[in-house]
């Protein structure tokens, strides 16, 4: 089951991940560690996926992260050679893995 933006466990910073498709190089790590939150497209991109199991197309299109899922999204981003998956606050919209995460 995953979680909406507006639901979380106490004491946790809700979380965000999207992928820049500009700089997927289409290995499928990320389906293979998290099939819930990534999925292939038929162009052969990554692509996150809604909690209905919709695949978001629109560039910069964010889902949020379910807690049992945060340690395959982040090992996610830290597997992937394209360095596309950036995962976010939602609160603050700062980005805690991936390329740009301080």
């Amino acid at each position: 089951m995953r979680h909406d933006a507006e639901t979380g466990s106490e004491g946790h910073d809700l979380l965000e991940v999207w992928i820049d498709q500009d700089l997927c190089t289409g290995d499928g790590i990320c389906a293979q560690y998290a099939p819930e939150v990534f999925e292939l497209d038929i162009d052969g991109l990554a692509y996150v996926k809604s909690g209905d199991d919709e695949l978001l197309q629109a560039p910069g299109a964010t889902t949020p992260v379910p807690l049992p899922l945060l340690r395959d999204v982040v090992d996610s981003a830290k597997e992937c050679p394209g360095d596309c998956i950036h995962v976010r606050r939602v609160s603050d919209s700062v980005e805690v893995y991936g390329p740009d995460a301080e």
